[in-house]
């Protein structure tokens, strides 16, 4: 495979294409809703059009707006809601002037003209399934680049003048992170993608790997050729089926056009790449318990120094990152590092991929530049609370983030100012709550969740979490006296300070953030 023979194969793709596309949602949340049933009936009214000369259904990723699936895209133009099975014939007969009593959606809604797809360019137009698709999207030709005119050390530069962070939460400099990689003596060396996505309410890797794989896996290709590796792993958790048979087919795919595996594009460059499913651990997210479970032991953290990027896999330097850090290498090749520091803000650059969720009117998947504030998110993007009720709060971070008061929704969105707030950017999921929502009992449920996710390896997480969940039980059911909430803070204070890894570390996070902006909800259950 050369450049000439990938430029072929989507010059040949895009000649192929029907001047009429309609794109069907196939992602988890749609196909629960059965949209491949929508998807085979679309197909067949096209048949029984005859119009299979000039139109093409194609079923594609994420389309974003959850809420309102399956979701159906007739080129760029229109789109319709709540589809389903019977409503195929209608569409189809809308494409030559007939009338539709179809749902549509505005494309012109914030929650579309306000976001600004870098990591979701692809999702919901290409076909995740079909690699001929991506490739006809520009895929690849960021990695052939690299390979062909760029050595590993102008690679690592590059990611590092972009100033893109680590997406999976502690916002590292990915550059800096590569590069003590690509320094540590020692061969092998690995590279792993961390996609153990488990915290309640995201969806965000889920629906990249879902909508668009082999970006992930470039992405992974080139950062293995930068700092020197040439086996990669993609930790995924089994709950995600859909992105598993994808990510297997994608792999599958590329290994057969020589764009993974051995002398990619006749370089000296071998890398392959291998799934490994985790039992749905959150513990495992962590990356230390995360190596352990791909060296086939039980899932548990042990301390650090050493780092990964010294001593990972195997006792060899190892290169994790998240699947949204993977999926922005492609364009930061492809655009130049100049172009993705030019987003965002100082100290946080490019955009973030968030999961809308809770009580808000438009659930789904947004991309926005750092530094959008909260309140454009929310309120703005989507649509506030349903049936004109108030928002209250937002939970950032998962189980190891904050509640946010509305009052402070001017607050801009990037690592540092939700820090401020006593949050943290996390994966991305983003939980809207209203004015119904009791506080105390948001706590209560995080706690309950890192309780039972503790692997308890240590005392602070194992028995702490615990008895923090026992206190805020008390608190919730109106059983608890001022001496509880003190004995509260304390124990938070300790389980922050002694646990061993950032799960016991962080777990006390809602708590320390409700007691911060609701302290009278507190109160007013133990008066």
């Amino acid at each position: 495979m050369d450049l000439t023979e990938l430029i072929a194969i989507a010059h040949k793709e895009k000649t192929a294409s029907k001047p009429i596309e309609i794109r069907c949602c196939v992602a988890a949340g749609c196909l629960s809703a059965n949209s491949q049933t929508v998807k085979q009936r679309l197909q067949q009214a096209v048949t029984a059009e005859n119009l299979t000369e000039t139109v093409d259904v194609r079923g594609v990723g994420c389309m974003r707006l959850c809420c309102q699936g399956p979701l159906v895209q007739v080129d760029d133009h229109t789109l319709y809601q709540q589809v389903t099975p019977d409503d195929a014939p209608s569409i189809i007969a809308a494409l030559q002037g007939g009338e539709t009593t179809v749902k549509k959606g505005d494309l012109n809604h914030p929650f579309f003209t306000s976001q600004m797809p870098i990591v979701l360019e692809n999702s919901g137009k290409v076909d995740p399934e079909r690699i001929q698709s991506y490739i006809a999207a520009s895929g690849y030709q960021s990695l052939h680049h690299v390979l062909r005119e760029m050595t590993p050390k102008q690679v690592v530069d590059t990611v590092t003048a972009s100033g893109l962070r680590g997406r999976g939460g502690a916002g590292y400099p990915t550059g800096v992170k590569w590069g003590t990689v690509a320094k540590s003596p020692g061969v092998p060396k690995y590279v792993i993608c961390n996609a153990d996505e488990g915290d309640p309410g995201a969806f965000m890797d889920r629906s990249v790997l879902e909508s668009d794989p082999h970006r992930v896996l470039e992405g992974m290709a080139i950062a293995a050729y930068a700092v020197g590796a040439n086996q990669g792993y993609i930790y995924i958790r089994a709950e995600y089926p859909i992105a598993i048979h994808r990510l297997q087919t994608a792999i599958r795919q590329a290994q057969s056009l020589g764009l993974l595996g051995s002398q990619i594009f006749d370089s000296s460059f071998d890398f392959k790449i291998d799934i490994r499913i985790g039992a749905g651990a959150y513990v495992c997210g962590e990356e230390t318990a995360l190596m352990a479970s791909i060296e086939g032991k039980r899932g548990t953290p042990h301390p650090r120094p050493p780092y990964p990027a010294e001593s990972g896999l195997w006792g060899y330097p190892t290169l994790i990152n998240n699947v949204e850090t993977y999926a922005n290498i492609t364009p930061i090749i492809r655009n130049g590092a100049g172009w993705f520091a030019s987003i965002g803000t100082a100290k946080s650059k490019g955009t973030k991929v968030f999961a809308l969720a809770g009580k808000i009117r438009n659930t789904g998947l947004i991309e926005v530049p750092m530094g959008t504030t909260i309140n454009q998110i929310v309120e703005v993007m989507g649509g506030g609370v349903p049936e004109g009720g108030v928002v209250k709060a937002v939970q950032t971070g998962g189980p190891s983030g904050g509640c946010i008061p509305a009052s402070a929704f001017d607050t801009p969105v990037d690592y540092e100012s939700l820090t401020e707030l006593g949050s943290i950017m996390g994966s991305g999921g983003m939980i809207v709550m209203d004015e119904t929502t009791n506080m105390v009992d948001v706590a209560r449920y995080f706690m309950e969740f890192c309780m039972d996710e503790s692997c308890g390896k240590c005392i602070p997480c194992r028995v702490g979490t615990v008895q923090l969940y026992q206190l805020l039980t008390a608190i919730s059911e109106g059983k608890a006296t001022q001496t509880d909430l003190e004995l509260l803070e304390e124990l938070c204070d300790m389980v922050k300070h002694t646990s061993l890894c950032g799960l016991g570390q962080s777990a006390p996070n809602p708590v320390f953030s409700t007691l911060r902006y609701f302290r009278h909800e507190y109160l007013e259950l133990i008066k």
